[in-house]
């Protein structure tokens, strides 16, 4: 899958957005945030399979269950293939999983952000477990 021509001005974009939406579980929350990105840099949604189909953390992790998947890294092995060798040789646009394997995020060089309920928040590259390349 490639990315567009213009696909880091998207990038750019939809991070700017991202900073004004106010967190809704399946709305906008860690894995819609980084799949979002992703859609807009690939045109593939895979978050349609979950946006809209829980209000809560546990709905979601129930929601996660019911579709095949034990974690966010199962889920992201799932949808994005195998993870990179290590976090550290993801790119900009790259999704990434945090250190607790409890959120994903989109890199940005060297660190990476994610949505978390107090809104965007930064994840040092070096601290994520997983990487895939978008």
């Amino acid at each position: 899958m490639s990315r567009p021509p213009d696909w880091s001005h998207r990038l750019a974009a939809a991070i700017g957005a991202a900073r004004t939406t106010p967190f809704a579980w399946s709305q906008h929350d860690c894995p819609t945030f980084a799949f979002d990105c992703r859609r807009d840099l690939t045109g593939e949604d895979a978050a349609a399979l979950w946006r809209g189909r829980y209000r809560t953390y546990r709905g979601g992790l129930q929601l996660m269950r019911r579709l095949g998947w034990a974690s966010l890294a199962a889920m992201g092995d799932a949808l994005l293939g195998a993870p990179l060798a290590t976090p550290l040789l993801a790119q900009r646009g790259d999704i990434v999983l945090s250190a607790d394997g409890r959120g994903f995020g989109v890199c940005i060089g060297a660190s990476a952000v994610g949505m978390a309920p107090a809104g965007l928040i930064a994840l040092p590259l070096a601290t994520c477990t997983r990487a895939w390349r978008v």
